[in-house]
């Protein structure tokens, strides 16, 4: 792969400040680890991870992409160095999922629920954190159906999310 994979960070936009820490510091991780993240770019897990991700000792200008719902590239969070406005709504979680080459789930309501469906029938890896709260913590290490092979991989912590993604994009470059 000659360009910086991108990690899609899908979450809540009202999550405890336990996920909200665990977002920053994925965020934080990823670029430091040399990918680039992407997000909803509104609020909640999305400008926490971007605040992570642009924190990170390793961010350069680009690293932190939020594909938004609406038309207007200034709702972005403060953080987000690239901005693309869809005026899709919620269909805009097909754009943020086929864009990245591994997606990471942290908590979430329905609309996080769908960006994990989406990745499952689209055939990307997942990492789901399990900290106890919402759609990523219950599906952690499941399967959704039986459309593929494998599971939604579980992470206990995020530093173990950001190592899953590397085994993933390996895997990836084997299959």
């Amino acid at each position: 792969m000659n360009r910086k994979p991108i990690v899609a960070v899908v979450g809540g936009s009202t999550v405890s400040e336990k996920l909200m820490g665990a977002a920053e510091l994925i965020g934080w991780e990823l670029v430091n680890a040399g990918y680039r993240v992407a997000t909803g770019g509104l609020g909640g897990v999305m400008t926490a991870a971007s605040g992570g991700a642009r924190k990170a000792d390793g961010w350069s200008d680009g690293d932190v992409i939020g594909v938004l719902p609406g038309l207007r590239a200034d709702d972005a969070n403060e953080f987000v160095d690239i901005a693309i406005p869809t005026g899709m709504n919620t269909a805009r979680n097909v754009v943020l999922v086929n864009m990245a080459d591994v997606v990471i789930a942290v908590g979430g309501g329905a609309g996080t629920l769908s960006e994990i469906a989406l990745a499952w029938q689209h055939g990307k890896a997942i990492i789901a954190l399990d900290m106890g709260e919402g759609w990523s913590a219950k599906l952690a290490g499941h399967r959704i159906d039986n459309m593929r092979v494998g599971k939604i991989l579980r992470a206990p912590n995020p530093a173990v999310a950001v190592q899953l993604v590397g085994k993933a994009l390996a895997q990836t470059r084997m299959d």
